[in-house]
């Protein structure tokens, strides 16, 4: 038997007093009580909100002596726990002496490495809990002394005719304020006064208070613009795509393959413009198709054969913004556009308080929605920055909300009631929305003297990677007919046997990466599509690499009337053909668009295509030089955070126009058009008003066809400069009467009636509308070569 002395006791007794780790162990004894105690109380520091952790320590707390009262309890707790160490530590006879010298030695081996410094890190965030409390009552008690003391009145909801809609705001707040988190993270915390500081301070519906500090907080610190420098090496942004998906490392494969060609097309383009002073902007790229939020049905299929044209592009414009030297922040998550933009905490009901730390955002239709979720009214404020990558277009009879759902516009996407010329499409499908594109390797001159002696005149490859694109009916009907002349090449995705779409005698390499795809075309002579995918990049491949590109002619053309694949989209467009521009932007002898079901015009034109010889090409919209072209003149010009400030004459005024000539227009030589008079005053535009030319189109003719006819583009920047009664007038429209309307078809005018119409909404002017009734005013304009997006003096 071991024997303690009296000295051996009184140690142990002192170890167990003074053992500071021991006291901190439980005071974390203390801290998980406290949150017991939390939870047992009902949540007294959450506000009794439905759905919060009972750990989750809120700001709001409702009152000084609830909240002391809680404190007290846990205050008592502790002290019991202390009491009960003492008494332990006075434990006298030998037993109690030889329990102690166990407890001692069982809390010497309970102490691993480390643990004394986590227990001493927890005893310091209780402290530190403690003192946020404290401060907490402070407030809490200093705000109850405000309006006890009648400085913040009785927080009555203001009666002003200024603020209509704020009594009704407090109503909504009173029955909804916990719907979202958002609004405990403004202070709101159920009562009266706290929906009116929020309803006043952070949203705009209820006035300010008077009893409130009014004083403006610190203006934020306003930095220098920078220039932006043209860079070539495109590790950094490498980097910022990152990895996880095969869809990122499809895109950076294309940004390292197409780098050299990227510095020379900046190279060329910082020479074109003399070195001018470009400012270095701050741009956000959210790819929202390619979040998970939204499903992100692409990634998976980027190694079976699914499409790639929108990855294509997405990768194009990262490279082009990185390239022209823009400050450059890249997003393929929610949680990352949360960051990225600092919304605060929640569902998004609540507005950004801040400035928008962007001057650009490049999202699309799948971004659009998770922004609007996400930053709540703070979009309708700030979405003049963004642009929305579109790759079929939207019309403005669908984007503005109220008149697409009064005329039948109204589909699952559009009614976002922007600038349509916010909207960029892949191709240029209406000038109504900017033309954004992508690129396609270019080739120099060897290469393409090289791909014109290897061509194989009776090699041909179809356009179909995917095996449902090979489901076609007919198509075996003019593959057999192709069949008479050329050897078929497919490349269509299969995991364990051969597609049973594809022929037996197609000989079918599988999905091949995109340099052994491109030795192919450019051994081949044709390549030919079936009818889908609708206006792919691929067609434009097969052509720079020396192939005619055959397609089909639709009859009647596709649209969202007739077709499925175009129903819902925010477009009254007709598809003539699988691709459009291919067939009207560059046509024969690249391009050959036939009806396949006459199979005499088919056998024809395989026979025509084996007797053309064509050289590779490219159109210079596509490009490196060209989208860097495009993409520097639309950040450099497009603004449209300016508000409109209206320098003409409304439809019903008898007063002059503003400055010298009686009117804005002129006469153009050898044209019937009307020109804008050098001396006229006008607000800034771009393109230059030097550009307009306002020509007429026929009864049910878009302004996109009638400007075509007469070799020119339809301009919507000019459709304010042309929508009164000057242009009317100097067209010698007769008009009874003239009355300023919403209809996506005005400016416009019907000669047998007599009737004209102005457009009563900017949002409204639209290239694409027709009538049959009306004869349109159309503002149209030149364009440099090769490059339709921008006029001569563009850029």
């Amino acid at each position: 038997m071991i024997t303690v002395n009296t000295d051996g006791k009184i140690m142990v007794r002192r170890c167990l007093v003074t053992f500071k780790p021991f006291r901190i162990f439980v005071v974390g004894v203390g801290f998980f009580s406290l949150c017991f105690l939390m939870t047992s109380l009902g949540g007294q520091f959450s506000a009794k909100r439905l759905g919060d952790s009972p750990f989750t320590i809120r700001t709001e707390v409702l009152g000084g002596l609830e909240s002391r009262g809680v404190l007290r309890k846990i205050s008592d707790m502790l002290e019991v726990i202390l009491k009960r160490i003492d008494a332990l530590a006075k434990l006298g006879n030998a037993s109690d002496s030889r329990r102690l010298e166990e407890l001692s030695s069982a809390i010497n081996r309970f102490q691993p490495a480390g643990l004394v410094e986590r227990i001493q890190a927890i005893a310091q965030n209780v402290s530190n809990m403690a003192v946020r409390v404290e401060q907490i009552l402070q407030h809490s008690m200093a705000a109850g002394r405000v309006i006890r003391d009648g400085s913040a009145g009785q927080c009555e909801v203001p009666k002003d005719p200024q603020y209509p809609d704020c009594a009704s705001k407090v109503d909504w707040m009173r029955a909804r304020w916990t719907s979202d988190p958002c609004y405990a993270f403004y202070g709101v915390d159920g009562s009266d006064c706290s929906f009116l500081i929020y309803l006043s301070e952070v949203e705009w519906f209820c006035p300010p208070l008077v009893w409130r500090n009014h004083t403006k907080p610190p203006t934020q610190k306003t930095f220098s613009k920078r220039q932006a420098a043209f860079r070539a090496d495109v590790g950094s942004l490498l980097e910022q795509v990152g990895t996880g998906k095969e869809s990122l490392s499809f895109m950076k494969r294309r940004i390292r393959r197409l780098a050299s060609q990227w510095g020379t097309a900046a190279r060329r383009l910082d020479r074109k413009l003399l070195g001018r002073w470009r400012e270095q902007k701050k741009v956000l790229v959210h790819v929202g198709f390619l979040t998970e939020e939204s499903g992100d049905v692409f990634s998976p299929k980027v190694l079976k054969g699914g499409p790639l044209g929108e990855m294509v592009q997405w990768a194009d414009i990262l490279t082009a913004l990185y390239v022209l030297g823009h400050n450059l922040k890249i997003s393929f998550s929610v949680k990352e556009l949360q960051g990225f933009l600092g919304v605060p905490p929640g569902r998004g009901s609540c507005p950004l308080t801040g400035p928008l730390p962007f001057d650009l955002i490049y999202t699309d239709y799948h971004g659009l929605q998770q922004m609007k979720q996400h930053m709540g009214l703070s979009l309708k404020k700030h979405k003049c920055h963004i642009r929305v990558i579109d790759t079929f277009g939207t019309e403005p009879a669908y984007n503005h909300e109220e008149y697409a759902t009064l005329h039948g516009y109204r589909t699952n996407w559009g009614y976002w009631n922007l600038n349509s010329r916010q909207y960029m499409t892949m191709f240029p499908h209406t000038p109504d929305n900017s033309f954004m594109g992508f690129v396609s390797e270019e080739l120099n001159e060897t290469e393409k003297l090289s791909i014109q002696r290897n061509k194989v005149d009776n090699m041909a490859v179809v356009y179909g990677k995917e095996a449902g694109m090979w489901k076609l009916q007919g198509k075996e009907r003019f593959l057999q007919i192709l069949h008479r002349y050329m050897e078929i090449h497919g490349t269509v995705y299969y995991e364990t046997q051969r597609p049973p779409e594809v022929p037996a005698f197609v000989k079918n390499h599988g999905l091949l990466p995109q340099q052994e795809l491109q030795q192919l075309l450019r051994k081949a002579k044709l390549f030919i599509g079936f009818g889908f995918p609708y206006e792919g990049p691929a067609p434009l491949e097969a052509i720079a690499n020396g192939c005619v590109f055959l397609q089909p002619k639709f009859r009647p053309p596709h649209s969202s009337l007739n077709h499925e694949f175009f129903r819902g989209k925010p477009t009254s467009r007709e598809v003539s053909s699988q691709h459009p521009y291919a067939e009207q932007y560059i046509g024969r002898p690249h391009v050959v668009t036939v009806d396949f079901n006459n199979s005499q015009e088919f056998d024809s034109a395989v026979r025509e295509i084996m007797r053309t010889q064509v050289e590779p090409y490219l159109p210079y919209e596509y490009t490196c030089e060209g989208m860097l072209e495009r993409v520097h003149a639309y950040i450099q010009h497009q603004d449209f955070c300016v508000p409109e400030t209206p320098a003409f004459p409304a439809a019903n005024s008898s007063r002059p126009w503003p400055g010298g000539p009686a009117g804005p227009f002129v006469i153009l030589p050898n044209s019937t058009g009307l020109g804008w008079a050098p001396n006229a005053s006008a607000p800034p535009c771009w393109p230059p008003l030097s550009a307009l030319q306002l020509l007429v189109s026929e009864e049910g003719q878009s302004c996109v066809e009638a400007c075509r006819r007469g070799g020119l583009v339809c301009e919507p920047a000019f459709f304010p400069f042309i929508n009164n009664k000057e242009a009317l007038s100097r067209l010698e429209v007769q008009c009874e009467g003239l009355e300023a309307e919403l209809n996506h078809v005005f400016p416009a005018f019907s000669a047998p009636q007599r009737e004209c119409g102005l457009q009563k909404e900017p949002l409204l002017f639209s290239c694409a509308g027709a009538s049959a009734k009306y004869r349109r005013l159309c503002p149209c304009r030149d364009f440099r070569k090769g490059q339709v997006a921008l006029c001569r003096d563009c850029l």
